[in-house]
């Protein structure tokens, strides 16, 4: 089986399976291509890299190993940091960081939750919001 990126002459972008190539230049000759979204049989095939299967993909992820766990060891450091010398304002976040933000409240770093709507208002009304790091898993709970 090949599966092949499709768009539509609209640009909806689907995907399709086929037994082998020659199956897609057959359905595509013969007109029984459609865009499932609009219906169009203007449909070409989309430029994708292959799907490769190897070894070297292991190989990477071993080298990088060492780095993976630096990182997580860092943010670890930073969510402990944040949870030891900020104020946790819990679901009122939002609230808080604007009311700092415009200097009715204390001058302070905190932290809590926030829905994604909230953090995009505060970001488009240029108040510095940034997510705290997960915590790190626990090395029992790792591969």
């Amino acid at each position: 089986m090949i599966k092949y990126a499709l768009t539509c002459e609209h640009d909806h972008g689907f995907e399709g399976w086929f037994g082998s190539s020659a199956d897609y230049d057959d359905q595509q000759a013969r007109g029984l291509l459609e865009c499932p979204l609009c219906a169009s049989k203007a449909v070409r095939k989309q430029i994708m890299a292959p799907a490769l299967a190897g070894t070297r993909r292991t190989v990477q992820d071993e080298s990088t190993a060492p780095v993976r766990e630096m990182m997580m060891e860092a943010m670890g450091r930073i969510r402990r940091h944040v949870e030891e010398n900020f104020d946790d304002v819990g679901d009122t976040f939002a609230r808080e960081a604007r009311a700092i933000h415009e200097g009715k409240s204390e001058q302070r770093g905190i932290y809590g939750q926030a829905t994604p709507k909230e953090v995009r208002e505060l970001v488009e009304d240029g108040v510095p919001v940034a997510p705290l790091p997960p915590e790190p898993p626990k090395k029992t709970e790792l591969n």
